[in-house]
């Protein structure tokens, strides 16, 4: 009998985003102190810590023919995706286990692209329940490391891409593997040997510490905050966690090709 260990985590995660994304949406405060870290505009109600210049090297990274189609895979409030769909004209379907999230999507994507080019839909990063190769690229921002493992995602993205199709990620690795410091979600991530393991061809794995020290900007910025909302006290707990152990940590942008 199959383990419905990991349907019951995926449930219990979806429910903790949920709540995350709805104390999101009240709070004017947190949108702020990210943007101005992040140089993103305020109306892409993102949800990650990837600046706008690393949007644009996402953006071309993916090589999109115009009228492509991108998948944006733990889309979360569709920010990325959605800035990448307007630059290239490409269409958009995002992916997240947060119904709460997908919604809040929508209303950014309806005010950013045409009607009928984008699409969002329940689903993980096992388990898109899309078809196989109709993709002309994937990304996927801050993400990958909750597949488990990461490699199984990866194995995901690969069927999902059709032939010279692209992948885009952003994650980080652990500066030194034996850094006990390091989340063991983020001491699983080794994307060039799991790209390369995946079936993806031209792996390039670069570190970004421009990327690295725009995310020090938000949680320095995010622990000094006055305002007391939930979203925001989120943003400062977290900012305290990563601080402490700001050095053990890469930032990395890994891009490969489907063959």
């Amino acid at each position: 009998m199959t383990s419905d260990k990991p349907v019951v985590a995926a449930m219990r995660d979806a429910a903790y985003f949920d709540q995350w994304y709805t104390d999101m949406a009240d709070s004017l405060a947190r949108d702020a102190i990210i943007a101005r870290a992040l140089g993103l505009p305020p109306e892409l109600q993102f949800a990650g810590v990837l600046t706008l210049q690393g949007v644009a090297e996402v953006t071309e990274e993916l090589r999109l023919p115009q009228d492509g189609l991108l998948l944006d895979i733990a889309c979360g409030r569709g920010g990325y995706g959605i800035e990448a769909a307007r630059r290239t004209g490409a269409r958009l379907v995002g992916v997240d286990f947060s119904a709460v999230a997908l919604e809040q999507a929508r209303s950014v994507s309806a005010r950013r692209l045409p009607v009928g080019r984008s699409e969002f839909r329940i689903g993980t990063l096992l388990a898109t329940g899309l078809p196989t190769g109709i993709a002309d690229g994937v990304m996927c921002v801050d993400s990958v490391q909750f597949a488990e493992p990461p490699l199984a995602a990866l194995l995901e993205f690969r069927r999902l891409l059709t032939s010279g199709g692209r992948v885009a990620l952003t994650c980080w690795e652990a500066v030194d593997p034996s850094d006990e410091r390091v989340p063991p979600r983020i001491h699983r991530v080794n994307l060039r040997r799991d790209l390369t393991e995946a079936g993806f061809v031209d792996v390039e794995v670069h570190e970004k510490p421009e990327w690295r020290q725009a995310e020090r900007a938000i949680w320095e910025e995010a622990i000094t905050a006055v305002d007391s909302d939930a979203a925001v006290r989120s943003l400062q707990a977290e900012g305290r966690r990563s601080l402490d152990t700001f050095d053990s940590l890469r930032r990395v942008f890994a891009t490969a090709t489907a063959p």
